[in-house]
């Protein structure tokens, strides 16, 4: 065997050991850019957030909301900004979830004219793939 064949299979075993890797990492990351199913799930979400203030109150963020903030405003995106409505799981159910905390820790973080709030209340149904509904709670404080 000569040294280019040798050369052949070692890249093509590399190659195949990458394409795994990937392969797996598609499959267990919250963002499956490498684990592409041609059926994809057919799961649904519907959220409440609302905005906790001092004194235990709750006041959800389509009202009146100190600075002028808009949900739909502050968060773009696979349905993200109307979350207040059933929506399809675009990119896959996982994902959205965590698309939809990274985008509630962005926006306690950055509203700061709202001097009222101590916190971001989501409550998020969700329906994966035609099942039962089950209720998912996220946090994100000031």
């Amino acid at each position: 065997m000569t040294p280019r064949n040798i050369a052949r299979r070692v890249g093509a075993a590399a190659i195949l050991v990458a394409q795994l890797l990937l392969i797996v990492r598609g499959y267990s990351a919250d963002h499956a850019v490498f684990g592409f199913q041609m059926f994809p799930e057919s799961s649904e979400w519907q959220a409440t957030i609302e905005r906790e203030l001092a004194n235990g109150d709750r006041v959800d963020v389509r009202e009146d909301w100190p600075g002028g903030y808009s949900w739909s405003e502050l968060v773009a995106g696979y349905g993200l900004g109307q979350p207040f409505a059933r929506h399809h799981a675009d990119t896959g159910l996982v994902s959205t979830l965590h698309f939809f905390s990274a985008a509630l820790e962005w926006v306690a973080v950055n509203t700061p004219l709202d001097t009222e709030a101590v916190l971001l209340i989501a409550t998020v149904t969700v329906w994966p793939n035609g099942r039962d509904s089950a209720t998912v709670v996220f946090e994100a404080s000031r």
